[in-house]
């Protein structure tokens, strides 16, 4: 069976294009639920040359809601995440996810201008496709996310993968993604991927810039979108 690009919302640049972002939602959501944010950061004058493009997941029965359907980029089989992962999900959504990239690649969008992020579950996308691509991205952004595939990652992983700029955000209150799977699955990509420690406003972006935000469950606040949004005005600066 062909695996096709997922349906998407857009929102465009307000100035010339020059750069993409592709932020994948997490589970029972739709691209909808974070066109407020693409909205709000192209009102900054350093984005406004940013197309986001917004992606909807395929309808999912969802082992652990009781197989109840959903907005989901793979099964969840436990909610404890060391139980058995859906492996031909998560490869089938992360090459569904590449179509995207492709098209903006042959719209004429250099791949190193296109950044890859997620929330949760697009979190999981995110990393799994900037991680394991034959192209090399301007960068990562993980929000409340975590590393799957742990034990075939590292033969997954592209050579470029330990230079990508990656930007990861995690309330540590957070009761489903725990904070703690966001420190390992941090300490996972520097010990196993050698994929150095940085800030997001280091001058030196590569490695991976890892936030704690004290009192935020599994969402997020304006102090991380603050943060990510400095990110993203680094790794894909105007004029270029």
């Amino acid at each position: 069976m062909s695996i096709s690009a997922p349906k998407l919302v857009i929102v465009p640049p307000t100035t010339e294009h020059t750069a993409t972002v592709i932020f994948i939602h997490g589970l029972g959501d739709t691209g909808h639920g974070w066109k407020p944010v693409a909205n709000m950061f192209q009102a900054d004058p350093e984005l406004s040359h940013v197309k986001w493009v917004l992606p909807h997941a395929p309808t999912l029965s969802i082992t652990a809601n009781m197989g109840m359907e959903m907005p989901g980029w793979f099964d969840i089989l436990s909610f404890g995440f060391d139980a058995e992962e859906d492996e031909q999900g998560m490869l089938r959504s992360v090459s569904s996810i590449n179509k995207l990239v492709t098209d903006e690649v042959d719209s004429g969008i250099a791949s190193d201008r296109i950044v890859v992020g997620g929330f949760s579950q697009g979190g999981v996308m995110s990393l799994l496709l900037g991680l394991t691509s034959e192209r090399k991205l301007a960068g990562i952004a993980c929000l409340s996310g975590w590393i799957a595939l742990r034990h075939k990652l590292r033969a997954m992983a592209s050579p470029q993968a330990t230079t990508l700029p990656i930007f990861w955000g995690h309330g540590v209150e957070d009761p489903l993604v725990k904070y703690r799977l966001g420190v390992e699955s941090a300490t996972f990509l520097k010990e196993q991927l050698s994929i150095k420690e940085t800030t997001f406003d280091s001058p030196d972006l590569q490695g991976l810039a890892f936030n704690s935000y004290n009192g935020v469950g599994h969402s997020t606040n304006q102090k991380e979108l603050d943060d990510l949004k400095r990110w993203l005005e680094k790794v894909l600066p105007k004029g270029t």
